[in-house]
């Protein structure tokens, strides 16, 4: 460690910085040779030199714009040949180590400045003429050797711009600690105040321990590791209140969208048999049932191999797996207690938290004892049989339409509107065609459960549930009625109970979620949240594991690639497929003005439907939002169809892309297809439109 810095007289600011940009243009043999440079250089070092060191910031090797750094996939390379061969300190770059730091007038690129930013341990970027340039010295103290330290300064407006966008703050000069943005020089200081400097700069058993095995810390674990990281993920699942637990991968995989989507595949196929007959399938009448433990078995079985194969390649990664629940017990400590009660305690200098999210139960009494919610469904040891699903949310609709699907009697139980946040044109139109199908819908919010009879593995109990509607007119109307089983479905609470964020200092919202600056926490520099957890993230498993690997290459690498939270392409599963990219009607409408927006629509039939002549014709439908003033570039793209999933996925890069009306005009279709529907839309959806007709090819 060096020694004690001197903190710079306010009078002595001008002479050092002299000292400092005379030193940049001149080697240190010229400049000993210059009269005046010498006077300024010797001042320097013998009024600033910090002990056992050959000048205070004689290691603050500043990035110049001959300096050799590159960015993107070099520095990535070199991040990861660095790391095997051993080696973790800076390259040379031809600067002798002993002179004064080089702050150029003609500034770095950004690249240059994050790949500075990953080789040094302390690293501070300024703007041209930044006076506070001085402060640098006192607020490094206590470094360690003169090459950790890197001072780099930017004078390019669209540079400064980038810089600032990748680490979400408003203005230079910025401070980095290992990688990781500190912030200004009052955030610096506060952190060397209250002794978390000191302890960043330690040496910890890990580069970055991952907290929660879900798709997001999985995929962040194993990028990391392959960068040449030491990496530990630890994993745990606390029992739902029904005693339900899983193995590695997280909610998406054990009880989200995988048996969700397995289960909605069932539902289809049953629908697929009835239409068989049509289409010349002998299929006797009373012989198709549905075995509720056949397809519990076979979709558990299939999730227990992606358990066991994530195992396995966080083995082949040589990322540590720890079964353990993690607890923050020191600015970089982690307390990882297994099941049997064992306390491990380990250290890193990073850490992600990847704990995603459990259901939240409504404030009912009998709540948490008799209903189970989608962490039990998915497992459950008994055919459900008649099944209240409450809540208005994709997953409660998701549920109840594939437990209709294969036979059960379904009722909703919703408090206000569908789906909530998604286009409400669409959760219409998905209402109304749920109710064609028969599934049953209730108004009303439950106030009691109460257990008639006891479930056992062969066979379901019963429920009794009470529930009070109020009405327009404020009347309240109670409804009382009993199921096998009660799904709650009403939203979800981050899981991050008792992980210590007070110990950590990292700022969480009212449920529990991540604060944070584009991952980083806002209120601790060196923790990160990715997924669900995260604060404003889209709750979807693609954006995790984005947004994991993005993450990992920005901090190991340098590369300044940023996941793009916008245009997102989603589905929601309800027996008629909901897609959709972008924004939905009511918020086009609010940010630009009912003026400026041209939605074109329209219903259809798929071709399959004909044949069997189904009922449900008139509610497959797709619309495209578009922005008038601008020649009616696409902002959101929406389609309520068999397979959606598997349409807007593609059509979805043309909204990335910016992709207009005309280009969707210029397309030509696949026939017979549903998704052709977007190639021959000219229906506008005007007040006083008709009602859409739906036809065939």
């Amino acid at each position: 460690m060096a020694g004690l810095v001197r903190v710079f007289a306010p009078q002595c600011e001008i002479l050092f910085k002299g000292a400092w940009n005379l030193a940049s243009s001149v080697s240190r043999h010229q400049l000993r040779a210059n009269s005046t440079a010498s006077r300024h250089y010797r001042f320097f070092q013998k009024h600033f030199a910090v002990k056992n060191s050959v000048t205070s910031l004689g290691g603050c090797r500043a990035a110049s714009s001959s300096s050799n750094f590159r960015g993107g996939e070099e520095s990535e390379k070199r991040s990861t040949s660095q790391t095997e061969s051993g080696s973790s300190g800076p390259t040379s770059n031809g600067q002798s180590a002993d002179m004064p730091p080089v702050s150029t007038n003609d500034g770095i690129s950004a690249a240059q400045v994050f790949n500075l930013v990953v080789e040094k341990s302390i690293c501070a970027v300024f703007g041209p003429n930044d006076l506070q340039q001085s402060k640098v010295l006192p607020i490094i103290e206590s470094l360690t050797d003169k090459d950790n330290i890197g001072v780099a300064t930017v004078t390019d407006a669209a540079q400064t711009k980038r810089i600032l966008e990748v680490t979400g703050r408003n203005s230079l000069p910025l401070f980095f600690v290992k990688g990781d943005c500190v912030g200004n020089f009052e955030d610096l200081y506060a952190l060397k105040e209250n002794g978390r400097l000191t302890s960043w700069l330690e040496s910890h058993k890990y580069d970055l321990i991952v907290i929660g095995g879900g798709s997001g810390g999985l995929a962040a674990a194993k990028e990391a590791a392959r960068l040449g990281k030491k990496v530990a993920c630890l994993d745990y699942v606390k029992p739902s209140p029904q005693g339900s637990t899983w193995g590695l991968g997280g909610t998406c995989v054990n009880v989200g969208c995988i048996p969700k989507k397995l289960m909605h595949q069932a539902a289809l196929l049953g629908e697929s048999i009835k239409d068989a007959k049509r289409f010349g399938w002998d299929i006797p009448e009373g012989q198709v049932t549905h075995n509720w433990n056949r397809m519990r078995d076979g979709i558990q079985d299939y999730i227990a191999s992606l358990n066991w194969g994530y195992r396995v390649q966080l083995r082949e990664k040589t990322v540590t797996y720890l079964n353990s629940y993690g607890t923050f017990t020191g600015p970089h400590e982690i307390s990882a207690k297994n099941k049997r009660g064992k306390i491990e305690k380990i250290t890193a200098d990073r850490f992600l938290v990847a704990t995603g999210l459990r259901p939240r139960y409504p404030p009912a009494e009998g709540a948490k004892e008799y209903c189970i919610t989608s962490d039990d469904l998915f497992s459950l040891p008994y055919n459900p049989g008649k099944t209240l699903c409450i809540g208005a949310s994709y997953v409660s609709l998701e549920c109840a339409g594939f437990l209709h699907g294969i036979g059960l009697d379904v009722t909703v139980m919703v408090r206000s509107i569908l789906l909530r946040g998604f286009d409400q044109d669409i959760a219409g139109r998905i209402h109304k065609h749920m109710i064609a199908k028969g599934i049953k819908f209730e108004s009303g919010v439950p106030i009691k459960f109460e257990q008639l009879e006891v479930p056992t593995n062969s066979k379901p109990g019963r429920v009794k549930v009470t529930s009070v509607n109020v009405l327009e007119n404020g009347d309240k109307e109670e409804f009382v009625e009993e199921y096998n089983t009660v799904l709650i479905a009403v939203g979800r609470d981050a899981a991050t109970d008792d992980c210590g964020f007070d110990v950590a200092d990292v700022k969480t919202s009212k449920s529990g979620k991540v604060i944070g600056r584009h991952e980083q926490s806002e209120t601790n520099p060196y923790v990160y949240a990715i997924g669900d957890v995260l604060d404003g993230c889209p709750e979807l498993t693609p954006v995790a594991i984005q947004a994991g690997r993005v993450l990992m290459r920005r901090l190991y690498t340098g590369n300044m690639e940023m996941t793009e939270y916008d245009k997102i392409p989603t589905t929601v599963f309800t027996p008629l497929e909901y897609g959709c990219c972008g924004l939905s009607e009511e918020d086009a409408l609010k940010q630009y003005g009912k003026e400026n927006i041209n939605i074109y629509h329209n219903v259809f039939v798929p071709l399959e439907y004909s044949v069997p002549e189904r009922m449900d014709t008139e509610h497959c439908y797709c619309k495209l939002i578009c922005l008038k003033t601008d020649d009616d570039r696409v902002l959101g793209y929406h389609i309520l169809s068999p397979n959606s999933g598997e349409i807007t996925q593609g059509f979805a890069i043309a909204l990335k892309l910016g992709g207009k009306k005309a280009d969707f005009d210029r397309l030509i279709g696949i026939h017979p297809t549903v998704a052709e529907n977007f190639t021959t839309l000219t229906i506008l959806k005007t007040d006083d439109a008709g009602e859409l007709k739906a036809s065939g090819c």
